[in-house]
């Protein structure tokens, strides 16, 4: 979830395997998406940058500390925006995101961001007066980020906007061809999806497992059913946290029966992909695509959930849309200091950087 910046790195990535992906198959992709129309339900944040000039610093008057000068702020959908700025610039026809945000200055700022994001609709936007809208605020003192400020509600999400988030979520349904969901807050039943949304959830995908839908979450991704998830290394280890470092294949073979499929994303070591009823021994890897020099890994999870969930809409299996998922975020990482995207442009390109060599 590509809300927080992380370090930079230098890296060359392996190869992807041979006829995992094709040329006819990204250009079904990319064919597809225009018609399709994807849900996003999740926690919305503002990502806010105060761009700080040092040679205006001043001392203030009344605490003798530097004030600081800001010249710019610049502000975007961050957390589930992240998720919905990757799907626009895939070329995803529409996109209907479900979330709630407050009805202050921020969620003012954050709405106007939305409205800069083609295909992006607003209403499934709850706006609550008596909530904050998330922000994450950074400030940047020439290239260096200071302290981040960080506003977000700490409190339960009060009972009437669950069931509103649940009525929006009934409502959009049945003209979604997918959704993603976005877990980002960590405080238990303070965000968007809380237990009573999970389970509501759940018991929407079991009356349609053929709509897909991928789950992410920081915290909660073990109280997730009936759908598919996408945890990290670290994350996926909390659905089986009575197993042995070496037996992680077998609890994410024995994890995936709660699952229509796990897609654990390891870093340079691509995507473990896990299925119900797969032994140990019969988990799909999916490697990386090459990538190297510098990288910025801001973002690359929710550029690889859109990725993964354009190609299942466009009729790929699992493990075509893993490796789809993984060329779509061997892009993303070479945009250093920004959140980065894929256009389908970027996508044909990066293709034909790579796909001669697998």
């Amino acid at each position: 979830m590509g809300t927080a910046r992380r370090a930079k790195s230098s890296a060359t990535l392996p190869l992807g395997e041979p006829l995992m992906l094709t040329t006819d198959l990204i250009e079904r992709v990319l064919a597809t998406i225009p018609d399709r129309t994807v849900g996003v339900l999740g926690d919305l944040f503002l990502d806010r940058y105060l761009d700080i000039d040092p040679a205006r610093n001043e001392p203030s008057v009344e605490t003798g500390l530097t004030a600081y000068q800001v010249v710019q702020v610049r502000s975007y959908p961050g957390a589930a925006g992240t998720v919905m700025n990757n799907l626009a610039a895939l070329g995803v026809g529409r996109i209907y995101p479900i979330a709630c945000i407050g009805d202050d200055g921020e969620g003012y700022e954050l709405r106007q961001a939305l409205r800069q994001l083609p295909a992006v609709e607003q209403g499934g936007l709850i706006l609550a007066p008596d909530r904050r809208t998330p922000t994450y605020t950074k400030p940047m003192l020439g290239q260096e980020e200071l302290n981040r400020l960080d506003i977000k509600n700490r409190t339960p999400t009060p009972a009437g906007i669950q069931d509103h988030i649940i009525e929006l979520l009934d409502e959009a349904w049945p003209q979604l061809d997918a959704l993603l969901v976005l877990d980002q807050v960590s405080e238990v039943d303070c965000g968007v999806v809380t237990a009573k949304v999970r389970d509501h959830l759940a018991k929407l995908a079991a009356g349609d497992p053929a709509k897909f839908v991928l789950a992410d979450s920081r915290e909660q991704i073990g109280l997730f059913r009936n759908v598919c998830v996408k945890p990290n290394r670290a994350e996926a280890e909390k659905l089986f946290p009575s197993f042995e470092p070496f037996a992680f294949d077998i609890g994410l073979s024995l994890a995936a029966r709660r699952y229509q499929a796990i897609f654990c994303t390891r870093g340079e070591e691509g995507i473990r992909l896990a299925l119900p009823g797969q032994s140990s021994e019969q988990l799909l890897r999916v490697p990386t695509y090459p990538v190297s020099g510098p990288i910025d890994i801001c973002g690359a999870g929710d550029s690889c959930s859109a990725g993964i969930a354009s190609a299942m809409v466009s009729g790929l299996t699992h493990e075509q849309a893993a490796a789809f998922g993984n060329l779509v975020a061997s892009i993303t990482i070479q945009q250093i200091g920004v959140t980065g995207t894929a256009t389908p442009d970027q996508v044909r390109a990066r293709w034909r950087e790579v796909g001669a060599l697998v």
